[in-house]
């Protein structure tokens, strides 16, 4: 388990913008207590898809309060209440919010870790991204090797709150109706019903 700090203070020395896209998950809340305490100022982005679960906008509220995050909600630019599948829904309420944002930035945190998908499985800690127009961004996994045991070790020893909906079983969440408790080892298993690993913020264009 590689210690994050050094990753996170090297990171900053990258860009002379950074942000995290946070979805106030495990991870997340472990990458934000290391962004803290280099630069507690620094913009935390949540896509705001209008179908997360109340008890995780009740829980974004209550940390961004407990530790004055400075909080930016992204919100999709259409109010289709009907995308064509998931895919449509996942580009219009979380691709398109967050790279059109990004495009204001040069370092980009995220809590992604290799164990979390096969998709992930040879994630390093520093990487880049390509945005649709072309803008390449430092794209930077403090917790690339961490577990989830690691995960919830730490937030136990730093007595950090948790988001209320581990208690009921579910390892990885987003929208409520495209989540569910998965059965099995996989922890993303029962995000999209199985039909995918990936909502496409983590894929770069034309690949």
């Amino acid at each position: 388990m590689t210690d994050p700090q050094p990753i996170v203070r090297e990171a900053f020395t990258r860009g002379a913008t950074a942000a995290f896209t946070c979805s106030f998950q495990a991870e997340d809340m472990v990458v934000l207590d290391h962004l803290r305490r280099e630069r507690p100022d620094v913009p935390v982005l949540f896509l705001d898809t209008g179908y997360h679960f109340g008890e995780t906008l009740a829980y974004r509220d209550r940390m961004t309060e407990l530790w004055n995050l400075r909080l930016v909600n992204l919100t999709p630019r259409s109010d289709d209440k009907h995308p064509p599948d998931v895919e449509a829904c996942c580009g219009l309420r979380k691709v398109e919010p967050l790279f059109r944002s990004l495009e204001d930035y040069d370092v980009w945190f995220t809590g992604l870790r290799r164990e979390q998908s096969p998709t992930r499985a040879n994630l390093e800690p520093f990487g880049s991204h390509r945005l649709p127009t072309g803008k390449q961004l430092v794209k930077v996994a403090p917790l690339f090797d961490w577990t989830w045991q690691d995960i919830w070790a730490y937030i136990t020893i730093h007595e950090i709150p948790h988001l209320p909906l581990y208690d009921r079983g579910y390892t990885s969440i987003g929208c409520e109706p495209c989540t569910a408790i998965p059965e099995g080892d996989n922890l993303r298993a029962g995000r999209w019903g199985g039909k995918k690993l990936e909502c496409g913020i983590h894929i770069e264009a034309g690949k």
